[in-house]
């Protein structure tokens, strides 16, 4: 067997259709896993009118909680380095990114550690460097100055962070940290195909194991990934909606993509075959 056949067994084996990664080949997914913002992923971030930036939540509490910044010059953090209560009930007074505990009235925000989604703000502000921390202030970088005027360029940042930097397990004790966050285009990819139908979120969560079955076990299963990647992923970002047949905690929950969803992502169609 010579060198040049074996080339094209290997260059066959690497761009066939694979059913688990629904039709896509091994080369295409190479860069939907390693790297999904690059300009040969099948799914690629198209920019938003201005006002479709003003859907998504988790982008417009991080501009106020920057105007906040700036008006003052510096924001003082407590002696732990959380943010103020004043500010707490501020941010989530907004209504922009809601948490079951606090509307169900289990429990009241006084805190930074009591919310999920206000310590997100500020961890993510400061992952993507545009807030920075110096004798327990938090200042605005040059970078964030600037992009509080850009709305595309702050969210793809906040995007990418989020998704490349910010540790996914940080607000769930499961052990596995790399469900959900690894192969996250990969979701954002079945969501494009398949999100326009109200689903069970075992839809995606089954697809998802079918394609990675190394990560699925006892402990890490179905309700660790439909957590992290639709209520404390794409829900932050407007891309998908949630809904449960009932107000329990752990109702049965269907997924459906917005419209804003298709607004953001251009997904290109696995290759035909020759």
């Amino acid at each position: 067997m010579n060198q040049e056949y074996l080339d094209k067994l290997t260059e066959e084996y690497n761009h066939r259709n694979v059913p688990e990664f629904e039709g896509y080949s091994p080369v295409q997914m190479h860069y939907v896993l390693y790297k999904p913002f690059d300009a040969d992923c099948v799914l690629k971030l198209k920019k938003l009118a201005k006002e479709d930036y003003r859907k998504i939540p988790i982008l417009n509490q991080v501009i106020y909680f920057l105007n906040l910044i700036k008006k003052t010059g510096e924001l003082k953090l407590t002696k732990k380095g959380f943010l103020p209560s004043v500010i707490v009930k501020e941010l989530y007074g907004l209504g922009l990114l809601k948490e079951y505990l606090f509307e169900s009235g289990i429990a009241k925000i006084y805190k930074e550690m009591d919310s999920k989604t206000i310590t997100l703000t500020r961890v993510l502000s400061e992952l993507s460097g545009v807030v920075k921390k110096r004798n327990g202030k938090l200042s605005l970088t040059k970078k964030g100055a600037l992009l509080l005027s850009d709305d595309e360029k702050l969210f793809k940042l906040l995007f990418e962070t989020f998704t490349s930097k910010f540790n996914w397990s940080y607000f769930d004790g499961y052990k596995n940290e790399k469900v959900g966050q690894f192969g996250f285009c990969f979701t954002l990819i079945l969501l494009s195909v398949f999100g326009n139908n109200k689903r069970n979120d075992t839809f995606y969560s089954s697809k998802y194991f079918k394609a990675y079955p190394f990560l699925l076990d006892e402990e890490t299963n179905h309700r660790c990934y439909n957590t992290r990647t639709f209520e404390r992923f794409l829900v932050y970002f407007g891309l998908v909606v949630v809904e449960s047949e009932d107000d329990r905690l752990f109702s049965d929950k269907y997924i459906s993509k917005t419209v804003l969803f298709d607004k953001l992502f251009e997904l290109s169609p696995p290759r035909k075959k020759a």
